[in-house]
């Protein structure tokens, strides 16, 4: 059985897609961004990684996940000589859960005021 959810208090989908998907025992969320539940995006991109970091938190356990469930993260950022400045969030938000990670510098993501992007994949136990 596949679900799809469209998580309250999360970005609006800016496409056609959802902020998570749970099929089985694997969750799959969406790419999530830094914005306030104002809809304002914070200039900084360590607040735009809490803030998305946070979402995605938000979406696994929508889909009765956590940070222990991640097994791959993929992180976009537009300037990844930032990577420095957001990693302490990663390290206390995934602690000794180390999941699989890409990280990828991209030109630029669906608002120009964005600079990073969080993707997850969770596997839930048996």
């Amino acid at each position: 059985m596949i679900e799809r959810f469209l998580v309250p208090g999360q970005f609006p989908p800016v496409s056609h897609y959802c902020h998570v998907v749970r099929a089985g025992n694997q969750i799959w969320v969406s790419g999530a961004v830094g914005v306030r539940e104002d809809g304002s995006i914070p200039a900084s991109t360590v607040e735009q990684f809490r803030l998305a970091l946070a979402s995605v938190d938000v979406c696994l356990k929508h889909a009765g996940a956590g940070a222990a469930n991640v097994v791959k993260v993929n992180v976009y950022m537009t300037d990844i000589t930032e990577r420095a400045a957001i990693n302490p969030i990663r390290q206390a938000y995934f602690g000794e859960h180390l999941p699989a990670s890409t990280l990828v510098e991209v030109k630029g993501l669906v608002d120009p005021q964005m600079k990073v992007e969080i993707e997850a994949i969770a596997i839930l136990n048996g």
